[in-house]
Protein backbone atom coordinates (compact mmCIF):
# COMPACT_ATOMS: atom_id res chain seq x y z
CA UNK A 1 0.00 0.00 0.00
CA UNK A 2 1.74 3.37 -0.72
CA UNK A 3 1.16 6.59 0.87
CA UNK A 4 -1.72 7.94 -0.93
CA UNK A 5 -3.67 4.71 -0.56
CA UNK A 6 -2.78 4.74 2.97
CA UNK A 7 -4.46 7.93 3.42
CA UNK A 8 -7.45 7.27 1.51
CA UNK A 9 -8.42 4.37 3.55
CA UNK A 10 -7.76 6.19 6.90
CA UNK A 11 -10.05 8.83 5.97
CA UNK A 12 -13.11 6.21 4.80
CA UNK A 13 -12.49 3.33 6.85
CA UNK A 14 -10.53 5.03 10.29
CA UNK A 15 -13.42 7.96 10.12
CA UNK A 16 -16.14 6.23 9.71
CA UNK A 17 -16.55 4.85 13.63
CA UNK A 18 -15.42 7.45 15.29
CA UNK A 19 -17.96 9.91 13.27
CA UNK A 20 -20.63 7.24 13.84
CA UNK A 21 -20.64 7.72 17.72
CA UNK A 22 -20.53 11.53 17.10
CA UNK A 23 -23.55 11.39 15.02
CA UNK A 24 -25.44 8.81 17.71
CA UNK A 25 -24.75 10.22 20.90
CA UNK A 26 -25.49 13.76 19.52
CA UNK A 27 -29.01 12.05 18.17
CA UNK A 28 -29.50 10.29 21.39
CA UNK A 29 -29.33 13.86 23.81
CA UNK A 30 -31.82 15.12 21.03
CA UNK A 31 -34.49 12.40 21.16
CA UNK A 32 -34.20 10.84 24.70
CA UNK A 33 -34.04 14.06 27.28
CA UNK A 34 -36.31 11.71 29.49
CA UNK A 35 -33.13 10.01 29.79
CA UNK A 36 -30.14 12.58 29.55
CA UNK A 37 -32.72 15.68 30.68
CA UNK A 38 -34.50 18.51 29.23
CA UNK A 39 -32.27 21.39 27.03
CA UNK A 40 -32.66 24.77 26.80
CA UNK A 41 -33.67 25.96 23.33
CA UNK A 42 -29.83 27.42 22.44
CA UNK A 43 -28.81 24.29 23.16
CA UNK A 44 -31.17 21.81 20.89
CA UNK A 45 -30.17 24.34 18.48
CA UNK A 46 -26.45 24.15 18.75
CA UNK A 47 -26.88 19.82 19.00
CA UNK A 48 -28.75 19.90 15.69
CA UNK A 49 -26.10 21.96 13.73
CA UNK A 50 -23.57 19.39 15.41
CA UNK A 51 -25.59 16.73 14.40
CA UNK A 52 -25.96 17.65 10.87
CA UNK A 53 -22.45 18.70 10.18
CA UNK A 54 -21.55 14.87 11.60
CA UNK A 55 -24.40 13.47 9.07
CA UNK A 56 -23.05 15.76 6.68
CA UNK A 57 -19.18 14.50 6.73
CA UNK A 58 -20.52 11.09 7.12
CA UNK A 59 -21.71 11.40 3.63
CA UNK A 60 -18.54 12.72 2.43
CA UNK A 61 -17.05 9.44 3.61
CA UNK A 62 -19.42 7.52 1.88
CA UNK A 63 -19.01 9.42 -1.31
CA UNK A 64 -15.45 9.33 -1.55
CA UNK A 65 -16.14 6.03 -0.87
CA UNK A 66 -18.11 5.36 -3.93
CA UNK A 67 -15.88 7.27 -6.26
CA UNK A 68 -13.01 4.37 -5.77
CA UNK A 69 -15.86 2.06 -6.24
CA UNK A 70 -16.53 3.42 -9.41
CA UNK A 71 -12.38 3.78 -10.66
CA UNK A 72 -12.93 -0.21 -9.81
CA UNK A 73 -15.78 -0.24 -12.14
CA UNK A 74 -17.50 -1.92 -9.30
CA UNK A 75 -21.29 -0.88 -10.33
CA UNK A 76 -24.05 -2.29 -8.73
CA UNK A 77 -27.11 -2.29 -11.21
CA UNK A 78 -30.47 -2.19 -10.30
CA UNK A 79 -33.60 -0.42 -11.89
CA UNK A 80 -34.97 2.67 -9.84
CA UNK A 81 -37.82 5.54 -9.92
CA UNK A 82 -35.67 8.42 -11.09
CA UNK A 83 -38.04 10.59 -9.46
CA UNK A 84 -37.96 9.25 -6.07
CA UNK A 85 -34.36 9.16 -5.99
CA UNK A 86 -34.48 13.10 -7.43
CA UNK A 87 -36.97 13.82 -4.68
CA UNK A 88 -35.00 11.30 -1.73
CA UNK A 89 -31.73 13.78 -3.29
CA UNK A 90 -34.12 17.22 -2.37
CA UNK A 91 -34.76 15.83 1.07
CA UNK A 92 -30.73 15.59 1.86
CA UNK A 93 -29.85 18.71 0.73
CA UNK A 94 -32.43 20.69 2.18
CA UNK A 95 -31.78 18.83 5.51
CA UNK A 96 -28.91 20.63 5.69
CA UNK A 97 -29.14 23.86 4.11
CA UNK A 98 -32.47 24.58 5.04
CA UNK A 99 -34.10 22.33 7.84
CA UNK A 100 -37.20 24.63 8.02
CA UNK A 101 -38.16 23.50 4.27
CA UNK A 102 -37.17 20.06 4.64
CA UNK A 103 -39.86 19.48 7.48
CA UNK A 104 -42.23 21.25 5.41
CA UNK A 105 -41.54 18.86 2.52
CA UNK A 106 -41.89 15.85 4.27
CA UNK A 107 -45.19 16.30 5.69
CA UNK A 108 -46.83 16.85 2.38
CA UNK A 109 -47.68 13.67 0.25
CA UNK A 110 -49.62 14.94 -3.17
CA UNK A 111 -46.89 15.87 -5.90
CA UNK A 112 -49.07 18.78 -6.72
CA UNK A 113 -48.94 20.14 -3.69
CA UNK A 114 -45.31 19.16 -3.21
CA UNK A 115 -44.20 21.20 -6.19
CA UNK A 116 -46.10 24.14 -5.46
CA UNK A 117 -44.57 24.04 -1.51
CA UNK A 118 -41.21 23.54 -3.27
CA UNK A 119 -41.55 26.71 -5.55
CA UNK A 120 -42.25 28.96 -2.89
CA UNK A 121 -38.41 27.91 -1.49
CA UNK A 122 -37.37 29.17 -4.89
CA UNK A 123 -36.89 25.23 -5.93
CA UNK A 124 -38.53 24.30 -9.14
CA UNK A 125 -38.32 20.64 -10.79
CA UNK A 126 -39.42 19.37 -14.15
CA UNK A 127 -39.68 15.53 -14.86
CA UNK A 128 -40.57 14.43 -18.96
CA UNK A 129 -39.25 12.09 -20.52
CA UNK A 130 -38.91 8.02 -20.62
CA UNK A 131 -37.89 7.89 -17.07
CA UNK A 132 -40.53 9.44 -15.56
CA UNK A 133 -42.72 6.51 -15.97
CA UNK A 134 -39.99 3.83 -16.78
CA UNK A 135 -36.71 2.76 -14.10
CA UNK A 136 -33.56 3.19 -14.64
CA UNK A 137 -30.89 0.68 -14.71
CA UNK A 138 -27.98 2.15 -13.13
CA UNK A 139 -26.07 2.27 -9.54
CA UNK A 140 -28.54 3.98 -7.50
CA UNK A 141 -25.99 5.25 -4.84
CA UNK A 142 -23.78 6.49 -7.62
CA UNK A 143 -26.70 8.46 -9.40
CA UNK A 144 -27.83 9.72 -6.53
CA UNK A 145 -24.39 10.96 -5.24
CA UNK A 146 -24.06 12.59 -8.67
CA UNK A 147 -27.48 14.71 -8.33
CA UNK A 148 -27.09 15.19 -4.30
CA UNK A 149 -24.26 17.00 -5.50
CA UNK A 150 -25.29 19.23 -8.11
CA UNK A 151 -28.24 19.80 -6.07
CA UNK A 152 -26.20 20.80 -3.03
CA UNK A 153 -23.99 23.04 -5.62
CA UNK A 154 -26.66 24.89 -6.33
CA UNK A 155 -28.40 25.28 -3.50
CA UNK A 156 -24.82 26.86 -2.03
CA UNK A 157 -24.89 29.42 -4.80
CA UNK A 158 -28.09 30.73 -5.64
CA UNK A 159 -29.26 33.60 -4.91
CA UNK A 160 -33.01 33.03 -4.71
CA UNK A 161 -33.67 30.96 -7.49
CA UNK A 162 -32.93 26.36 -8.44
CA UNK A 163 -34.45 24.44 -11.36
CA UNK A 164 -34.04 20.96 -11.83
CA UNK A 165 -35.01 19.36 -15.33
CA UNK A 166 -34.98 15.69 -15.77
CA UNK A 167 -35.93 14.42 -19.34
CA UNK A 168 -33.93 11.54 -22.05
CA UNK A 169 -35.62 8.92 -24.16
CA UNK A 170 -32.27 6.53 -24.09
CA UNK A 171 -29.54 8.44 -22.01
CA UNK A 172 -30.66 10.04 -18.52
CA UNK A 173 -30.34 13.59 -18.78
CA UNK A 174 -30.65 15.74 -15.66
CA UNK A 175 -29.68 19.40 -15.66
CA UNK A 176 -29.41 21.34 -12.44
CA UNK A 177 -28.82 25.58 -12.50
CA UNK A 178 -28.93 28.47 -10.35
CA UNK A 179 -28.79 32.46 -10.39
CA UNK A 180 -26.33 32.48 -8.39
CA UNK A 181 -22.74 34.63 -9.59
CA UNK A 182 -22.22 32.42 -11.94
CA UNK A 183 -18.62 30.80 -12.57
CA UNK A 184 -15.88 33.20 -14.64
CA UNK A 185 -14.59 31.75 -17.89
CA UNK A 186 -11.13 31.59 -16.69
CA UNK A 187 -11.92 29.39 -13.97
CA UNK A 188 -14.99 27.12 -15.77
CA UNK A 189 -12.23 24.09 -16.66
CA UNK A 190 -10.53 23.99 -13.16
CA UNK A 191 -13.51 23.75 -11.06
CA UNK A 192 -13.42 20.12 -12.07
CA UNK A 193 -10.22 19.35 -10.26
CA UNK A 194 -9.44 18.72 -6.73
CA UNK A 195 -10.03 21.04 -3.92
CA UNK A 196 -10.20 23.88 -6.61
CA UNK A 197 -12.89 26.37 -5.53
CA UNK A 198 -13.96 29.63 -7.64
CA UNK A 199 -11.83 33.03 -6.64
CA UNK A 200 -14.99 35.49 -6.09
CA UNK A 201 -14.75 36.86 -2.72
CA UNK A 202 -18.13 36.09 -2.70
CA UNK A 203 -17.80 32.15 -3.48
CA UNK A 204 -14.58 32.29 -1.30
CA UNK A 205 -17.23 32.95 2.19
CA UNK A 206 -19.23 29.99 1.25
CA UNK A 207 -18.56 26.80 3.16
CA UNK A 208 -17.48 23.67 1.02
CA UNK A 209 -14.12 21.81 0.01
CA UNK A 210 -13.93 21.61 -3.10
CA UNK A 211 -14.48 17.96 -3.47
CA UNK A 212 -18.21 17.86 -5.18
CA UNK A 213 -17.64 18.47 -8.56
CA UNK A 214 -14.16 16.35 -8.58
CA UNK A 215 -16.00 13.74 -7.71
CA UNK A 216 -19.12 13.93 -10.01
CA UNK A 217 -16.80 14.34 -12.98
CA UNK A 218 -14.44 11.53 -12.14
CA UNK A 219 -17.46 9.26 -11.53
CA UNK A 220 -19.47 10.59 -15.02
CA UNK A 221 -15.83 9.40 -16.76
CA UNK A 222 -16.01 5.79 -14.72
CA UNK A 223 -19.99 5.69 -16.17
CA UNK A 224 -18.50 6.89 -19.71
CA UNK A 225 -21.40 9.81 -19.08
CA UNK A 226 -20.47 13.40 -19.14
CA UNK A 227 -21.05 16.60 -17.75
CA UNK A 228 -21.67 19.70 -19.28
CA UNK A 229 -21.05 23.37 -17.97
CA UNK A 230 -23.11 26.36 -19.22
CA UNK A 231 -22.19 29.66 -16.79
CA UNK A 232 -22.18 33.45 -17.35
CA UNK A 233 -20.61 35.66 -14.36
CA UNK A 234 -23.25 37.25 -12.79
CA UNK A 235 -25.94 35.68 -14.72
CA UNK A 236 -25.84 32.25 -12.55
CA UNK A 237 -24.81 28.18 -13.81
CA UNK A 238 -26.10 25.31 -15.31
CA UNK A 239 -24.73 21.97 -14.76
CA UNK A 240 -26.29 19.36 -17.39
CA UNK A 241 -25.60 15.17 -17.11
CA UNK A 242 -25.94 13.03 -19.86
CA UNK A 243 -25.64 8.97 -17.57
CA UNK A 244 -25.84 6.10 -20.22
CA UNK A 245 -27.93 3.00 -18.34
CA UNK A 246 -25.67 -0.22 -17.44
CA UNK A 247 -26.14 -3.10 -19.38
CA UNK A 248 -28.59 -5.75 -17.74
CA UNK A 249 -27.37 -8.48 -19.34
CA UNK A 250 -23.99 -7.93 -17.21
Amino acid sequence: MNEKDYLYDMLVHDLKGPLSVVAASVAGLLSKRAKYGELTEPQIVSLERALRNARRAQVLLNEILEVARSEENLFQGCAFSVEKMVWESLVDVLEYYDPRAREKVCVVEDPTDLRTLLQTQGIFLDITGRYRQEPFFHDQKKIQQVVRNLLSNAMKYRRSRMEVSVSGEDVLVISVSDDGPGIPKKEQEAIFRRFMRGQDGQVQRIEGLGLGLFCVKSMLDNMKGEIILNSREGFGTQFTVRIPSLPTNG
